[in-house]
């Protein structure tokens, strides 16, 4: 199926009812941290807005980009995230998703069509809900990252993200209390948390449509 084709079904699907927390809920960590709430957020967090960018990669497939944030920055250092940040007075959620991709990785933001939100996602570590934004683009974007922002942008394809043999549980002590993450297995690295969770009902979203990349 052309990418085309694709951002035809998936706008249809971000207009109707989305997959929503119960997709979500298979990537929280167990047990979540003290005060979260599945589908809760509270009215004093701040939005923040992230960019989930279809593109056709080589071979007649689909990818998206995620950033290794970079090792200095005060929040989620070294994690893998979509390419995001806070909204700004006077902006749109896709305006902001689309302004920060455009700023952490350098995609052109004239290039982005955009198709629609999948289901916000309270981050109580930093403060705020993130709402994912989707979007296309008709070309592999050149991409640019931020030195003070990225470290580096793995590009994912829709045929690994769609893998359920990547998802995988893992184990960290977090305050003394051993706790149970699931992730995605993506290019090497463990992609968990609220990145988990939009990519998990991204998953959901796309089960139906087939992906030109896959293998026959």
């Amino acid at each position: 199926m052309p990418l085309r084709e694709i951002e035809t079904a998936l706008r249809a699907r971000l207009a109707g009812t989305l997959p929503g927390v119960d997709a979500q809920l298979r990537f929280v960590p167990n047990p979540a941290r003290s005060g979260w709430r599945a589908g809760h957020f509270p009215a004093d967090a701040r939005a923040a807005a992230a960019l989930l960018l279809l593109y056709p990669s080589a071979g007649g497939g689909v990818a998206m980009p995620l950033t290794i944030r970079a090792s200095g920055l005060a929040r989620h250092a070294g994690q893998i995230s979509l390419p995001g940040g806070a909204v700004d007075e006077g902006e749109t959620l896709a305006e902001a998703a689309v302004r920060e991709a455009s700023e952490e990785i350098g995609v052109d933001p004239l290039s982005v069509r955009v198709l629609g939100e999948l289901t916000p996602v309270h981050v109580i570590v930093s403060g705020f809900t993130l709402h994912p934004i989707v979007g296309v683009t008709d070309a592999r974007p050149d991409f640019l990252p931020a030195p003070a922002e990225v470290d580096e942008i793995l590009e994912v394809s829709l045929e690994h993200l769609r893998d359920a043999s990547r998802i995988r549980v893992g184990t960290r002590i977090r305050e003394g209390v051993a706790v149970e993450y699931p992730y995605f297995d993506l290019l090497g690295h463990q992609v968990w948390g609220a990145t988990a969770m939009v990519l998990g009902e991204f998953v959901c979203l796309i089960a139906e449509i087939p992906d030109p990349g896959a293998s026959a």
